[in-house]
């Protein structure tokens, strides 16, 4: 095991945060970091608000995005564990109307066209592994600029569209990240064999046991009092979106239940939820999930190297599978695309956070997350 020299963490986190902060490239931020369960730092930085001086502090509430699809992929193994659901299960045994899927293509014009018929069943894990071919690439994109009102409106209604409209590739023949799509189908799924709305599935049986009391699809007024604003950063100058009441993810409505990114939640909150994954499946004394499906969730599901090609595709999560990643093997984690980043490192008892809300430099490419991963690392020895 190597462990982290806390003075010099402190030194090189708050050197890196702190200028992204003057130089405008961050607009607010909070970076955690725990080490065989002691906290060795924890830091707000900036305002909640270009316009205002509100300091982010840890009630600030943050958009979590695609850091959302973890906490989905541990629903879906509380469903396997208590045999709901089965990984390999086509996912039209629950959603029969994904039995007879069409293969779809871009043309020339941009227009969609219908390349053939799917001849390989969907299953849950080709959802968790992002190879079932649901709203992902080009195709995912345009498809997803098409939906209506009403398909946005809901869970349900959004499955329904997507049910209609064609895949991006034959399922399982590669793997393409799918933003939203894919893991509302998922989300649904859970919500028919647990006969639960999905949010209050998620409260019941993560969140109210974690003590994650801030993460919801559906804010109170209290929180969205309490949501930072999506910083922008452009031509040298910083600014804010202005958050906009019932909307956390993009043009998706709050009363759609987005498994795959519409969750808000704390510092405090998303530090509970790793404390229980970093714990083999346990918070407190309280179990959510055996060990065995943390390793299962840990272990990658397809030989298709994600971008880079340092890490594969395990239950949501990319696990490191290069020696010479910044991570060492077998690290788990996920990124949001305004910004959030986290991972578990269960070989050093290590687990990371970064919050922040940009339009700019988010997803698992983010600049502020690759630093914070050096930093951390930097700062460590046998």
């Amino acid at each position: 095991m190597k462990y982290i020299n806390s003075e010099l963490l402190r030194e090189l986190v708050n050197r890196r945060i702190e200028a992204d902060v003057t130089q405008g490239r961050v607009g607010g931020a909070i970076a955690h970091v725990v080490q065989n369960g002691q906290i060795l730092y924890h830091r707000a930085f900036g305002r909640t608000d270009m316009g205002t001086n509100t300091p982010v502090t840890d009630n600030t509430v943050f958009r979590l995005a695609s850091m959302t699809k973890p906490i989905t992929a541990v629903a879906a193994l509380i469903a396997v564990e208590r045999g709901l659901l089965c990984l390999d299960d086509r996912i039209s045994k629950y959603l029969p109307e994904f039995a007879d899927m069409d293969i779809g293509t871009l043309g020339e014009n941009g227009e969609i066209e219908i390349a053939g018929k799917a001849k390989t069943p969907i299953t849950v894990r080709h959802i968790l592994c992002h190879s079932s071919g649901i709203g992902c690439t080009e195709l995912g994109t345009k498809l997803a600029e098409r939906m209506s009102e009403d398909d946005r409106a809901t869970l349900a209604s959004a499955v329904s569209y997507y049910a209609k409209a064609p895949l991006s590739f034959e399922p399982y023949s590669k793997q393409a990240y799918s933003p939203t799509a894919a893991f509302d189908v998922l989300g649904r799924i859970i919500e028919l064999v647990t006969g639960e709305e999905y949010g209050a599935f998620l409260k019941k049986e993560i969140f109210d046991p974690c003590e994650m009391k801030d993460t919801t699809f559906t804010p109170s007024e209290d929180q969205w009092s309490r949501l930072i604003t999506v910083h922008g950063y452009q031509d040298g100058k910083a600014f804010s979106h202005p958050n906009s009441v019932g909307f956390v993810f993009a043009n998706i409505p709050t009363t759609h239940a987005l498994a795959g990114a519409g969750l808000i939640s704390t510092v405090e909150d998303y530090s509970h939820f790793a404390e229980m994954l970093i714990s083999n499946g346990s918070f407190r004394g309280k179990k959510i999930l055996s060990k065995r499906m943390i390793d299962l969730m840990a272990t990658p599901q397809i030989d298709d190297p994600m971008k880079g090609g340092r890490s594969l595709w395990g239950l949501s999560v990319r696990v490191i599978t290069a020696e010479n990643d910044i991570l060492p093997l077998g690290s788990f984690g996920w990124s949001g695309a305004y910004g959030t980043h986290f991972w578990i490192d269960r070989e050093n008892g290590i687990y990371a956070i970064y919050l922040k809300n940009s339009n700019y430099d988010g997803g698992s490419g983010a600049k502020t997350a690759f630093h914070f991963e050096q930093d951390v690392y930097a700062a460590i020895s046998e």
